[in-house]
């Protein structure tokens, strides 16, 4: 994938998803053609990433290419700045996320997004395993913080649980308007 214009790139193929999606093609291994596999994985994405984005996107509207493309942005620059363009062999299972009701600063759901952000930042997400998916949404919402800013935030407090929770609290402080 050439870097100058990646994002019109991974745009192409986002809409080439959608349109599969559209078309009645429900699985990643048939809606991406292999030069498509091979540009998204140049730059630490996945085919069933872009399909689970393709997928919400026609069933619920959302996400947008424009938040896609920010996320995709955040993984990419980490890819390739942090981990030279090499995948870390390592996966994150769906076993291994917290629950749906953990807690951390008494804001649920915020230990699981944390484990997942992570993971998305490294490329080792599950393929069973969505950042950013309706749960991940909702809760962003509810602290007004772009999944992108999110794994931004994942990325900066990397290895700073506390550090990574007083900014979520904060931001979840500012939305509910305490």
């Amino acid at each position: 994938m050439r870097h100058y214009d990646y994002l019109r790139q991974l745009e192409a193929i986002w809409k080439h998803g959608v349109e599969m999606y559209r078309a009645g093609i429900h699985s990643a291994e048939d809606m991406f053609v292999h030069e498509q596999a091979q540009a998204l994985a140049a730059v630490g994405q996945s085919e069933r990433e872009f399909f689970d984005y393709a997928e919400d996107y026609v069933l619920g509207g959302e996400p947008t290419f424009a938040d896609v493309a920010a996320v995709a942005d955040v993984r990419r620059a980490y890819f390739l700045e942090v981990q030279d363009g090499k995948k870390t062999g390592k996966i994150v299972t769906p076993e291994e996320l917290p629950s749906r009701s953990a807690e951390a600063a008494g804001i649920v759901w915020l230990p699981r997004i944390m484990v997942k952000a992570r993971a998305k930042l490294r490329g080792e997400l599950h393929p069973e395993i969505m950042y950013g998916c309706g749960g991940d949404r909702a809760f962003l919402k509810s602290c007004d913080i772009h999944p992108a800013e999110f794994l931004r935030h994942a990325w900066l407090h990397e290895n700073d649980d506390a550090a990574f929770v007083r900014w979520v609290a904060s931001r979840h402080r500012q939305a509910a308007g305490k």
